[in-house]
């Protein structure tokens, strides 16, 4: 599994960090109400224990203000075992959140989400035809089952391997699978005008605290892991995963 990022601050289960203020900043007393109320909904999510959010650097040049966070998928002790040296990454990515107040026209919005999600398979399941159509069903159907309204959604979805040689030649097969995608998260005022043909209320913030659940329900996807309930996901898991990686 790749290493994960940098990490700056982090909550029990959830989000740490408060933020700075101003263009750029990440929900202080200096940015939009409607990005505050998004950046407050984000902190809330408590996900499922083996995903742990962590607040990142926003990126600068997108957007006015913007707000990022990181996510780790990790294996949990099973049963009986009182401890583990290292749990084994199984996932991770980073989702971060754009709010332009003036709206941008690619978004068809004054909010945009960006993602990126990737984990490590092994290469007979990465060759699979069907691989990069599954994964994007994955994402759609975790917005669709959490009801994120969303819009202008785009992605890739990227497969990766790598072979090692001389020095490095006793290493397996490495294969990776990258999911990047974007969308419109969609207010239930703005849904509501949209649907009559009236114009969106950009003072409005959409519910992100959906949004970033879907996301890390794709994350756990990724992963292999089971539903959390019987209603479950989308799609069924993928069935292989290549175990814990020499140094």
């Amino acid at each position: 599994m790749a290493a994960a990022r940098p990490q700056t601050t982090e909550g029990p289960g959830g989000v740490g960090g408060s933020g700075g203020d101003g263009p750029g900043g990440t929900g202080g007393e200096g940015s939009p109400p409607a990005f505050r109320q998004a950046v407050a909904d984000l902190a809330g999510v408590r996900p499922r224990p083996e995903v742990r959010l962590r607040q990142l650097p926003a990126p600068q040049r997108l957007a006015p203000f913007s707000y990022a966070l990181e996510a780790t998928v990790t294996s949990l002790l099973r049963a009986g075992q009182e401890s583990a040296d290292e749990p084994e990454e199984l996932a991770d990515g980073r989702f971060v959140l754009l709010h332009d107040p003036a709206g941008q026209d690619s978004w068809q919005g004054t909010f945009r989400v960006v993602t990126l999600a990737r984990t490590e398979l092994e290469p007979e399941m990465a060759a699979d035809p069907l691989l990069p159509e599954v994964s994007w069903s994955w994402l759609t159907g975790a917005l669709e089952s959490r009801s994120a309204g969303y819009s202008e959604p785009s992605g890739t979805v990227t497969r990766s391997g790598s072979s090692f040689f001389g020095g490095l030649a006793d290493r397996p097969q490495r294969t990776e699978l990258e999911i990047r995608a974007s969308w419109t998260p969609h207010t239930a005022a703005g849904a509501a005008k949209g649907a009559s043909g009236g114009a969106a209320d950009a003072t409005a913030a959409p519910n992100l605290a959906s949004h970033l659940a879907a996301w890390t329900e794709l994350l756990c996807q990724c992963a292999g892991l089971p539903p959390e309930s019987g209603d479950g996901g989308a799609v069924v898991p993928l069935p292989q995963r290549r175990g814990p990686q020499s140094p």
